[in-house]
């Protein structure tokens, strides 16, 4: 629990101060909570600010469109700040080397369930990272025509 709450602060803090992340903290709080608090997870899971993204992550490993445009603006921020003010240019190159990787990565994420989801397994048809149902709950309706 106390894991899930530093990173919780972490996260928040995150969402403030440029270059430290505010997504993998929130994402590292709700796998500690979901193993510590089932209560701070279910919490976490209907907040109204990261819940559905949390969800959206949780079922099928999806990242929106728009989160993937707001951490390439942020990151771009960042490395601008750091080619500015750092004196240091290999530190400089280090740091952007690893913004750029985890872009790589950020944009190679589906944005969808259905991208996940197998048609054998779940029939979803198409549904955005950014919709409020959650693929457990499409598992368990009728498959449509």
């Amino acid at each position: 629990m106390a894991l899930a709450v530093s990173c919780l602060v972490l996260a928040a803090l995150g969402a403030i101060l440029p270059g430290l992340p505010s997504t993998e903290f929130i994402l590292l709080a709700a796998w500690a909570a979901a193993r510590s608090s089932p209560r701070f997870h279910a919490w976490m899971l209907e907040h109204p600010l990261f819940g559905s993204t949390l969800r959206c992550w949780q079922d099928g490993r999806c990242v929106s469109r728009r989160a993937k445009w707001l951490a390439s603006f942020s990151m771009t921020t960042c490395s601008i700040l750091l080619i500015v003010s750092v004196p240091h240019p290999w530190l400089v190159a280090v740091a952007i080397a690893c913004m750029l990787a985890v872009q790589v990565w950020l944009w190679k994420q589906p944005e969808t369930v259905a991208a996940v989801a197998h048609a054998a397994t779940v029939s979803t048809s198409g549904v955005d990272c950014t919709d409020q149902t959650t693929l457990a709950s499409r598992a368990q309706a009728p498959p449509e025509p």
